[in-house]
């Protein structure tokens, strides 16, 4: 969601009253309640003119939904029961629903990383892994900043090789974490695993941990770990970028967050965000780099991080294109 589009529901929502407000947060996950909140504790002199505005544009996109394709999960299980019998359709449909509920686990996504990670660090690596690819790749990469390296080398690897999960397994999971956990809500379903999984979790960890975990990846499969490598976005890609895609992320990056990720970039990369700004714009942000004095690698780091969670929310929405190896393709 854009920060335009963040505030105009920000706007919608404190318009709604209490209760109405209250319904929609319950269909809502904890990334977008918490992003919600914060607009809508930040909004101040709102005019009646926007308010309107949000309105409209609201009603106009209310107007163009249907109903078809709600509860489909359990038109589709009726379909096929209907067609198949019981035991042809059982198997088909598993596969079809990825398995069913995951209430349970979706619990985890509510909870701080520390306090997932003591709950989970004592389970098998395997189950460990299974539980973090339910999980937001940046909330899984902090949890898992918080095991030992062994236990964290371990799950990465795991996870890199997970293409799946019984249904009969995850249900047993699911219920176990249930019995620990309150609440939750509807899972995304997505694919499970693989080296994609370990690159997006790996985009969010420190220099040192990464580069131990592919090291230890690289020691029981070499190709594995060029692939994951290969798979993962890092703030050099942005060379990859072509100029409007770079453009675009220039008006939603602030000027001292830049200067700061830019300290790190190499000189090549610089003169590319250069060229796509104003000519005195450029000039103002070079001479902002030769007077920021020395900066720690975590903080170039973490600034990074930042400016690549923008990349991946402009790659998501279609605004952005990333010219991979080999083929184009959305990062």
């Amino acid at each position: 969601m854009s920060d335009d589009g963040l505030n105009k529901s920000a706007i919608l929502l404190l318009s709604l009253g209490e209760n109405e407000a209250a319904e929609v947060f319950k269909y809502l996950g904890p990334k977008e309640v918490q992003k919600l909140g914060t607009a809508m504790a930040s909004l101040t002199n709102i005019s009646r003119e926007k308010i309107d505005s949000v309105f409209s544009e609201f009603y106009d996109a209310a107007g163009e939904k249907t109903t078809l394709g709600m509860g489909s999960d359990e038109y589709i299980r009726n379909v096929l029961k209907k067609a198949l019998g019981d035991d042809k359709a059982a198997s088909l449909i598993d596969r079809i629903l990825q398995g069913g509920d995951t209430s349970g686990i979706e619990g985890l996504k509510w909870m701080d990383a520390s306090t997932v990670a003591e709950l989970i660090h004592n389970e098998h690596p395997q189950i460990i892994a299974t539980i973090l690819v339910h999980l937001e790749a940046d909330q899984a990469s902090e949890i898992l900043s918080h095991f030992t390296d062994r236990l964290r080398n371990d799950t990465l690897l795991r996870i890199a090789t997970l293409d799946g999960i019984q249904p009969a397994a995850l249900k047993e999971l699911n219920d176990v974490m249930s019995k620990l956990l309150a609440g939750g809500a509807n899972i995304k379903k997505s694919t499970l695993g693989g080296v994609k999984v370990v690159a997006d979790i790996m985009n969010y960890m420190g220099g040192g941990q990464e580069t131990a975990a592919i090291e230890n990846i690289r020691d029981n499969d070499p190709e594995m770990a060029q692939q994951i490598l290969d798979a993962m976005f890092v703030f050099e890609n942005l060379m990859d970028v072509d100029d409007r895609g770079i453009q675009l992320l220039l008006r939603e990056v602030q000027s001292e967050s830049l200067i700061v990720a830019l300290k790190g970039a190499s000189e090549d990369l610089r003169e590319k965000i250069f060229k796509n700004m104003s000519q005195r714009a450029a000039d103002m942000m070079r001479e902002d780099l030769e007077s920021k004095g020395p900066v720690r690698i975590s903080e170039v780091e973490a600034e990074q991080r930042e400016i690549l969670k923008v990349v991946r929310r402009l790659a998501d929405e279609g605004q952005l294109i990333l010219g991979g190896k080999g083929e184009e393709g959305f990062v």
